[in-house]
């Protein structure tokens, strides 16, 4: 598993950019054009794709494993990304990109060359204007990427959109950060940026709409969607946003730097850590495998805590800042892009860390012997000690009334929504009360609570899913064909679910809204409120669908204890 994965043409002739393109070395003289390999000419350069079908047979185009920042390796390691503009010879796009450098297993393709992106679109129509979704992937920041395998086209491709996914640079050798002017930190922010670039100049002769593009991601990539959002090297890349399970306004608090990942990075390989300059040099040498296969011993104890890099508030260097201020400071002086903007969570998110806990003996006697310093760690309890452990005890009463764990159904069910609240839930809540008071544009919430067929977390001994745990909403707008079983087009509920889901996503990237339209029956009756401070509404998604108010409140008062914010007042 992933650790969890020249020619100038004017834009109005983005529609006549692409034609079929036979190959000498792969087609013989009497090839039928229709089954030849699609080509797309940008301002940028040529780009010679694939065919794929989507879930209900439509065909598309497929460029995969497009470079769209030179290959950060060698004297560019730790450095900025640098835009590709010109190509000087046909991109071959037709195969997959390596992801970025991660822990991976069975010899799963990642190289340092990983800054790659893959675009998707529809085979007919390309004189149209199409909406466009980029979408950045989940993982923690060390793992998964923009491979087909984990976001794959096949469902969202039914619709009339172009569909683009990326990779970023993952854990030390996208997010180092020394708090210095060797390593400043947000490389991999900074590698997405650079992405939204590229989509701004090439999209058009894919048939997408620059002035039309919906930033997507989950948990680390709705993180980075909410950066996006207040960053100013984003403003005007993007005009629609989706976030969700992840937030980095929350109690989590966004450090000047993270050095101590940095000394730690260097202490597992060996790298001496008296100096930045010492610390970067060694780790210069030390190969990308080496590097990526060290990720997953950079946590303080089992995976956690489950987002050990974390964006950083840019100290000012001389360099491009993406994060020049504290989140919720600039969004509390609104300093942040106007646009519609989705944030979601799911019903059970992380519930699954509370039972991996559980059945593991050493781990469950180390949360009972020191319930605060594992809080603290886990749950991203900041401020000093004394703060930390009363807020670990304040909770432990609040979710488990005040009991040591124990391996019984009431703590799993406590200790669950415990993890879930401090990682993804509380967060999510907070980003929505602030961003209803800030932002002038509509806002939508919802809660994914469907369990269908498949689910990122089975029961041990059936195998059968029990919850709507973290990432599974995804699969209903990907096919996530490493790890799970497409969903046909039959007349069921998980295949409904997919056609909802996938209605909701191209409504909102056309329109601004995910309500229905003529052209997303699917959605008839469907009235999905705009989320304001007084009623607090949003959509549960789940067969059926359902409007609701005022989303876990009860279990997020004693949050709100902790971590007081006056939503009115921003402070």
């Amino acid at each position: 598993m992933l650790c969890v994965a020249l020619l100038s043409v004017a834009v109005a002739c983005a529609g006549a950019a692409h034609h079929h393109h036979v190959h000498d070395h792969q087609h013989g003289a009497g090839t039928n054009p229709a089954s030849s390999d699609p080509v797309t000419r940008s301002v940028s350069g040529q780009f010679v794709g694939s065919w794929m079908t989507s879930r209900r047979g439509r065909r598309f185009q497929a460029y995969r494993g497009i470079r769209y920042a030179e290959p950060p390796v060698g004297e560019l390691r730790f450095q900025p990304p640098k835009l590709i503009t010109n190509y000087s010879r046909e991109v071959d796009a037709r195969q997959e990109g390596p992801a970025c450098p991660q822990p991976v297993y069975n010899d799963y393709p990642v190289h340092e060359d990983c800054l790659r992106l893959n675009v998707y679109t529809p085979a007919e129509g390309k004189a149209k204007k199409l909406p466009v979704l980029v979408f950045m992937h989940a993982g923690g920041f060390y793992s998964v990427s923009g491979r087909s395998d984990v976001a794959g086209p096949e469902h969202l491709l039914d619709r009339d959109l172009v569909l683009v996914t990326i990779n970023y640079r993952l854990g030390s050798l996208g997010f180092l950060s020394t708090g210095d002017a060797l390593a400043p930190g947000n490389n991999g922010f900074k590698d997405q940026v650079a992405a939204l670039k590229w989509v701004q100049r090439n999209i058009a002769a894919f048939g997408g709409d620059p002035e039309l593009v919906t930033i997507a991601g989950y948990s680390a990539g709705s993180f980075s969607v909410m950066l996006h959002m207040i960053s100013p090297m984003s403003r005007g890349l993007f005009h629609r946003a989706m976030s969700m399970s992840g937030s980095p306004i929350s109690q989590i608090e966004i450090p000047r730097h993270q050095r101590h990942l940095a000394e730690r990075q260097a202490r597992l390989l060996s790298c001496p850590t008296d100096s930045s300059r010492a610390i970067i040099d060694c780790l210069k040498t030390k190969s990308s495998k080496e590097i990526g296969d060290s990720l997953d011993k950079m946590f303080d104890f089992g995976y956690d805590p489950v987002l050990l890099w974390v964006p950083i508030h840019e100290q000012d260097f001389g360099q491009e800042m993406f994060l020049p201020r504290q989140p919720l400071d600039a969004l509390c002086s609104a300093d942040l892009a106007q646009v519609p903007y989705i944030i979601s969570q799911t019903q059970d998110e992380f519930f699954w860390k509370a039972l991996d806990v559980l059945r593991n003996p050493s781990a469950f006697e180390s949360w009972r012997a020191d319930w605060p310093g594992k809080a603290r760690v886990a749950l991203y309890l900041s401020g000093d000690n004394a703060t930390a452990t009363t807020a670990a005890n304040r909770l432990k009463q609040a979710y488990l009334g005040g009991k040591d764990i124990a391996n019984d159904t009431a703590t799993g069910d406590g200790f669950g929504k415990l993890y879930s609240d401090a990682i993804i839930g509380f967060g999510a809540h907070r980003l929505m009360n602030l961003m209803s008071r800030q932002s002038r544009q509509p806002l939508y919430y919802y809660e994914f609570g469907y369990i269908g067929n498949s689910s990122h977390y089975v029961d041990p001994d059936t195998k059968k899913p029990i919850a709507a745990a973290h990432h599974d909403d995804l699969l209903y707008l990907f096919n996530v064909s490493y790890n799970f079983p497409s969903i046909p087009p039959a007349d069921t509920n998980d295949s409904l679910m997919v056609d909802k889901m996938t209605a909701l996503v191209y409504n909102f990237a056309r329109y601004g809204d995910p309500n229905p339209k003529p052209d997303t029956p699917e959605l008839a009756g469907l009235s999905w409120p705009q989320y304001k401070p007084a009623d607090r509404k949003y959509l549960r998604v789940d067969a059926p669908f359902a409007v609701r108010e005022k989303l876990f409140e009860d279990r997020f008062r004693v949050w709100e204890e902790l971590f007081p914010l006056d939503y009115q007042k921003c402070k």
